[in-house]
């Protein structure tokens, strides 16, 4: 290759980062000009508030969310696109919703500058980013059972020392709590999974409504273990709660995703904020609070959160729910 030519292709890559940057200028002066942004999820609000409030200082574009169920913002989102009355721009909820709603055709494609920061195997092809995983474990109060005795694995969980002293989200409740135990086969094999189901409903496990209110058992210590989100370990402690976790290499978790409207009043506030959503503060602010973010480098403040090798659980569909509903009710919730 001729020196003209190495020397054509350097000074090309010397001007990506300028023409990238002439891009984002654009994007965010044609985003300033539509003035705000409506934005449709079930992030947690004291999440999505510090995100709220450092994109609306960094750009002067205000934010309006409406935070609400995955079931319920997909039932209204659908809804607005068969109606042709659409008020979202952005959608932010969990991956098997998001592809319900893509199918129904309610969000194009973007793919945000800030898809390299993530591997790209969990980069969807039209709505970008998996970017963070609902991790789903053991947790428990280390001021009632000392890391020595806890259980080391959910095997451990069947022993008779703690029969009756996990709280478990009501698995007919809601569509990721009977997900859990419906994904279980895939860190165990189906036979297995399908023992253990049994005889830990044999426990008679505390059943409560959610993962948060498991969670919060355990705070308590009403109930000294619970089936929750690893992301409360970090979040209670911050609050003084002497939680931890069982340390398992792999656990199951649900994917999340952020996608644009496809009939966004406003597509360039929409892709300006999915741009700064993704981006290194914002997922590091995530991350503090003890989300599972998939961006490369960054973990939450959680001893050997780094080892945890994350399986997507099978999010169960309207057929599948109700039928798993009729196999836990009876399982969980005999008296």
């Amino acid at each position: 290759m001729s020196l003209r030519v190495l020397a054509a292709i350097a000074a090309f890559l010397l001007c990506l980062p300028r023409i990238v940057f002439a891009q984002d200028a654009r994007l965010l002066a044609d985003a300033k000009k539509e003035g705000r942004v409506v934005i449709y999820g079930s992030l947690e609000t004291d999440i999505f508030d510090d995100i709220k409030k450092a994109f609306e200082k960094k750009t002067g574009i205000a934010v309006d969310y409406w935070r609400a169920s995955a079931a319920s913002l997909t039932d209204r989102a659908i809804g607005e696109h068969r109606s042709n009355k659409v008020q979202s721009d952005v959608i932010v909820t969990n991956s098997t919703p998001m592809l319900i709603m893509l199918k129904e055709n309610v969000f194009q494609k973007y793919i945000s500058p800030a898809s390299k920061d993530f591997a790209p195997d969990i980069v969807h092809p039209v709505l970008g980013p998996r970017y963070r995983t609902g991790v789903v474990g053991v947790i428990y109060n280390k001021s009632i059972i000392k890391p020595e005795a806890a259980p080391r694995s959910l095997e451990d969980l069947l022993k008779p020392e703690f029969r009756g002293k996990v709280a478990m989200p009501d698995p007919t409740r809601g569509v990721i709590a009977a997900s859990w135990p419906a994904s279980l086969y895939k860190l165990m094999g189906k036979d297995k999974a399908e023992k253990f189901i049994r005889d830990f409903a044999a426990t008679r496990p505390a059943i409560v409504e959610g993962v948060l209110n498991a969670a919060e058992r355990v705070t308590t210590g009403e109930t000294p273990l619970g089936i929750s989100y690893l992301k409360y370990v970090v979040a209670f402690a911050q609050k003084g709660a002497p939680l931890d976790y069982v340390r398992e290499t792999k656990m199951l978790g649900h994917g999340h995703y952020i996608g644009v409207d496809s009939k966004a009043a406003r597509p360039n506030a929409a892709r300006a904020f999915i741009d700064f959503f993704l981006g290194e503060e914002s997922m590091k602010g995530m991350a503090r609070l003890g989300e599972f973010v998939t961006r490369k480098g960054i973990y939450p403040p959680l001893d050997g959160a780094d080892n945890i090798q994350e399986i997507e659980m099978d999010e169960l569909d309207t057929a599948g729910f109700a039928e798993k509903r009729k196999e836990y009710a009876k399982l969980f919730l005999k008296q």
